[in-house]
């Protein structure tokens, strides 16, 4: 007999659409209240899903759904080093 194995789904904070665990880039905040991109999404942390669209990154950042998730007030630094990172991935 087998069994069907769950697929994580999480919850884009841009765009509010549910994905697969796989499908997204998780935001962390370090235990030193220091934000960065989790490639892998084992790192511990709180963290905050995005999907891998700078659009969904412009939407959160307009709509504070990452300090909303992260429980913290962000930095403009914080999302211009977001947007850079950002960039990068979309180049590979």
């Amino acid at each position: 007999m087998s069994t069907v194995r769950k697929i994580p789904m999480r919850k884009c904070v841009g765009c509010g659409e549910m994905k697969s665990k796989k499908e997204m880039l998780r935001v962390l905040k370090t235990t030193e209240d220091e934000i960065i991109l989790d490639a892998t999404g084992r790192k511990n942390g709180r963290g905050a899903y995005l999907c891998f669209d700078k659009g969904c990154l412009e939407k959160a950042i307009k709509n504070k759904g990452l300090e909303r998730s992260l429980k913290t007030a962000i930095p403009k630094e914080v999302y211009e080093s977001l947007t850079k990172e950002f960039e990068k991935l979309e180049q590979l």
